[in-house]
């Protein structure tokens, strides 16, 4: 659950919901932010949110806006444009609309997560392995077709339709090709993402390829 805590008149950003925004574990991210207090980059404080079905509550921390920049930077640094418009949608909103009650809190937390689950792209997230099936990476695929992974991935950018360009640093699959059963998005315990290609991208992956004359 993603949620926004206003504990004074200054507005603040939960671990939770930067966890949401940058598609990253929740306890990956606030152990950044405990590492950045501890080198007194940021400041941050810390509550607790209920769970589901009334269990254990999970321990959140907070931080400001200028805070939470820091945070983004260090861990996603190429997710900050979406910080930047999250906090320009709060700012925006009617005062009235800042939750006064739990109750408003928990309803808005479930609106972001709303949001964010139709937004960002879905994955699958494990404990300690990726249950891949039959899906495979790009190497694999790559593999199969007597090409190098890096020759494969730049034909896929050419193409286009595959991967997201609007993320930077590592590959993300566009969710209509993830809609259409091409593959997944899984993330391993250390917290990295993963492209997956299911047979049905394969096949389509080895279509485009004989028709442009690759193979």
């Amino acid at each position: 659950m993603n949620q926004l805590i206003s504990t004074t008149k200054e507005m603040t950003m939960s671990s939770r919901e930067i966890a949401g925004l940058t598609g990253k574990r929740h306890d990956s991210v606030k152990r950044t932010m405990e590492v950045l207090r501890c080198k007194e980059v940021v400041s941050v404080t810390q509550s607790v949110e209920p769970t589901a079905g009334g269990g254990k509550p999970v321990r959140i921390l907070l931080v400001n806006k200028r805070n939470s920049y820091i945070v983004v930077a260090q861990i996603c640094p190429h997710f900050t444009a979406l910080l930047v418009d999250r906090w320009q949608e709060l700012e925006n909103k009617p005062a009235h609309q800042i939750p006064q009650t739990l109750g408003e809190a928990l309803q808005l937390a479930a609106d972001q997560a709303k949001k964010l689950e139709l937004a960002a792209p879905k994955i699958a997230f494990v404990d300690n392995c990726v249950e891949r099936g039959q899906l495979m990476t790009a190497t694999q695929v790559a593999q199969k077709h007597k090409i190098s992974a890096v020759k494969l991935n730049r034909f896929l950018d050419e193409l286009g339709g595959v991967y997201s360009k609007s993320v930077k640093r590592s590959r993300v699959f566009l969710q209509p090709f993830i809609d259409d059963g091409m593959g997944e998005m899984k993330q391993t315990d250390l917290g990295y993402s993963q492209c997956l290609f299911s047979t049905k991208g394969e096949q389509w992956i080895n279509s485009k390829l004989i028709n442009e004359g690759v193979i």
